[in-house]
């Protein structure tokens, strides 16, 4: 929604979230060329920014699709224009599925998935309503979430859904969540888990099936994902607008950090103590797991500054010179997890050189079945 009128960051009614544009713009630029450059599609996950306009952004980027969590999540990315949507949470429950076999009408729906119930849930849909669902057998490769053991299990998965009707099996899916810490740590498991990424695929084709689609990744592993063979497409979603995660692990300046979360210092009175009008319902309590693994995120007016706790509504400020602040002063702040974050929030206001030009409804928020 254009804004009607000339309003700077700092005049927004807080709290809020507000998107650097020239800085998410180069983020764009960056992924898609490191993709282009090594052969490989690019399937971004949405659930970092769960906008409509950042997802037609990433297609207009060269995106082949798009990813998501959840049937809702679909349903909304359905509408940007993406010719294919990959669900990289397991589903279960018919009225779910029955929604996702809706939206096969009009997108692509692929489906990823480590277990033959899920697979007969999708197959029995299916086929009362005519249509046939892609599937991808999800296989861990460190993260320990969600994914059955690597190798020839993934091969017997495979051969078993592929004698189900209604669904189809397209190739293979896992997350590379294990991939954290500094750039040699990520590199190191990066050497590790292609080892998995290898037997699982001979595994694959061995058995004979297809493997149109070996999908991987994780913004810490984005660019280092060229160095594990067999993998066609990769789903980083943090990487759009960054966090201080991304951050201290390396995968990006702070400059890279599209999103602020802006905030008013609303009282100083008790001695050594700052409080803001942001608090858990504004960043999330998702703690800070690379770097100082301390705090609830970085302001970036006042050197050493940092959200040392939250409460629902208040934030409190751990500073060396409390005296810097004052009631009134409005803080821009920079999150531990910007996807959780910008979950929190309805809208997201739309910067270039400080200037707000639009804001843009979190159409995907709440959108967790």
């Amino acid at each position: 929604m254009p804004i009607d009128k000339p309003m700077r960051v700092a005049d927004v009614s807080t709290p809020a979230v507000a998107v650097d544009l020239d800085a998410l713009e180069r983020n764009l630029d960056r992924m898609s060329s490191y993709c282009a450059a090594h052969g490989l599609g690019l399937r971004p996950h949405t659930k970092t920014h769960k906008t409509l306009e950042v997802a037609r952004m990433q297609l207009e980027h060269g995106a082949l699709g798009l990813t998501v969590a959840k049937t809702g999540e679909a349903e909304v990315m359905a509408e940007s224009g993406a010719g294919q949507i990959l669900v990289a949470h397991p589903i279960i429950g018919e009225e779910k599925i029955r929604r996702l076999a809706a939206l096969a009408v009009k997108v692509d729906v692929l489906v990823a998935l480590d277990s033959l119930t899920a697979a007969a849930g999708f197959s029995r849909v299916a086929q009362q309503l005519g249509c046939t669902i892609g599937v991808l057998v999800e296989f861990d490769s460190g993260s320990h979430r969600c994914g059955i053991a690597a190798g020839a299990s993934c091969a017997e998965l495979g051969n078993a859904i592929q004698a189900l009707k209604g669904v189809s099996v397209r190739g293979l899916m896992t997350y590379f969540g294990s991939v954290w810490g500094d750039e040699k740590q990520r590199h190191d498991e990066v050497a590790r888990l292609s080892a998995d990424v290898e037997r699982t695929t001979a595994a694959f084709r061995r058995a004979g099936l297809p493997l149109e689609i070996v999908s991987a990744g994780s913004t810490p592993a984005a660019e280092m994902s060229h160095l594990v063979p067999g993998i066609t497409e990769i789903r980083p979603g943090t990487y759009v607008f960054n966090d201080l995660n991304t951050y201290y692990q390396g995968a990006c300046t702070l400059d890279d950090c599209a999103v602020r979360v802006i905030t008013t210092v609303v009282s100083t009175c008790v001695p050594g103590q700052v409080i803001v009008d942001a608090g858990s319902k504004v960043f999330s309590s998702d703690l800070l797991n690379a770097g100082p693994k301390r705090g609830y995120g970085k302001i970036m007016e006042i050197e050493g500054a940092t959200l040392s706790k939250l409460n629902e509504e208040h934030g409190f400020v751990e500073a060396a010179d409390y005296g810097a602040f004052a009631v009134g002063q409005v803080l821009s702040v920079i999150p531990n997890h910007v996807c959780t974050c910008i979950n929190m929030h309805d809208e997201i206001y739309v910067a270039r050189r400080g200037e707000i030009i639009d804001t843009w409804k979190i159409a995907a928020r709440g959108k967790v079945r």
